[in-house]
């Protein structure tokens, strides 16, 4: 059976996907014909063709291409302008944690579940030492506590089991869903909110360093204390002049360094080496996080703070990343354990179909599903 579809649907979806036209001819011998009209494509081949771009087949039998949007309110800017299409993996990430939260949102409400009062507690009026002191205490994020951790990548896996266990849903995928295919690109995003009473979600760029990831859920966790979804623009070195961002980046500074604490820490005449490695290490965040107060402290100027930032994001950078791991711990981290734990005792307990958990949890088996739930001692 072939199909009748517009040339100019075809290559929008080449657009949307980022294949160059070498790899769909590659790919797709035909494609050209299909284009001219000389050949039309069966209905396999456009079922494959949709895949390959990540398309929904849907919209390929519209008229003229649609026009995407990001379905939460997006603050992300370069040079001070908003960021043009976003990519299908974007778009496929946001609408697979919506269908996440909103299968949590149902599952706490049939369980009775309370509100949690921290969502929408704060505005952008709000003080931002005495709200960052809020979201210290409500995750027991202490200073204290993080000095007895060993590294700072230690306390930023704490950071995230802290926020998981107060009723945040984190998040952390540097891919689609399960497809090591499709990587997520930092720098189009490092992550967003989804903000609800019921059920509030992160999700931080995994891709993104170790560094920039605490940071993130810091920022995102500030956007769930104003109660709002946001598609964030997460950078230390940011100019954005949004008030809401602006409000969120100083919270997240403040909750992970305070500026009084930083002040008492400083040691005048340090050289400035020792200064960013021994206060990332005291306060177990990254450099960058130091540099960036810093320069709120007035300890270093902007030129010279801009310039020091670069060098130190492409030295972090430059750091192998650690690859494979156990996947389960991995799977845990990429659906939020909170979530898992939720749904697969919900399902084990007859309430939720599996066909729809495997779904919602991005795998097919339930040997998998099994596995998972022993990990996360639901099984």
């Amino acid at each position: 059976m072939r199909v009748e579809v517009k040339a100019d649907l075809l290559r929008w979806a080449c657009q949307r996907s980022g294949l160059t036209d070498d790899e769909v001819q590659h790919r797709f011998p035909r494609f050209t014909n299909w284009l001219q009209g000389n050949v039309k494509p069966t209905l396999k081949q456009l079922e494959t063709f949709a895949q390959a771009t990540h398309t929904p087949i849907g919209y390929l039998f519209l008229d003229v291409p649609p026009i995407e949007r990001i379905p939460i309110p997006d603050f992300r800017t370069v040079a001070n302008k908003r960021i043009g299409r976003p990519s299908p993996d974007l778009l496929d990430t946001i609408y697979i944690c919506q269908q996440r939260q909103e299968w949590f949102r149902d599952y706490a409400v049939s369980s009775k579940q309370d509100q949690l009062p921290f969502v929408g507690a704060a505005t952008t009026r709000s003080d931002v030492v005495k709200t960052a002191s809020d979201i210290r205490g409500a995750l027991d994020f202490s200073l204290e506590r993080r000095r007895q951790t060993p590294t700072w990548t230690e306390a930023l896996r704490q950071f995230i089991e802290q926020a998981d266990r107060i009723g945040v849903l984190v998040m952390v995928n540097g891919v689609v869903a399960n497809n090591n295919y499709r990587k997520l690109d930092p720098a189009e995003f490092r992550g967003f909110a989804l903000s609800d009473v019921f059920a509030p979600l992160v999700f931080i760029n995994g891709a993104d360093t170790k560094a920039a990831q605490m940071f993130t859920l810091a920022h995102e966790l500030a956007h769930v204390w104003l109660g709002q979804s946001a598609l964030s623009d997460i950078d230390l070195a940011s100019s954005n002049s949004n008030d809401v961002e602006l409000w969120c980046n100083r919270v997240a500074a403040e909750v992970l360094v305070p500026l009084e604490a930083f002040s008492a820490a400083w040691r005048d005449g340090e050289s400035f080496d020792v200064s960013l490695s021994r206060m990332a290490r005291d306060f177990k965040v990254s450099t960058l996080v130091i540099l960036r107060r810093m320069f709120d402290a007035g300890k270093i100027s902007q030129d010279d703070f801009w310039e020091r930032y670069r060098e130190e994001l492409l030295r972090l950078l430059s750091i192998p990343k650690s690859s494979g791991g156990d996947f389960y711990l991995t799977q845990g981290a990429r659906v939020g354990k909170r979530f898992a734990r939720a749904l697969i005792a919900n399902t084990l307990e007859g309430q939720t179909l599996h066909r729809d958990a495997f779904r919602l949890l991005g795998f097919s088996k339930f040997a998998t599903f099994r596995e998972l739930g022993h990990s996360l001692g639901v099984i």
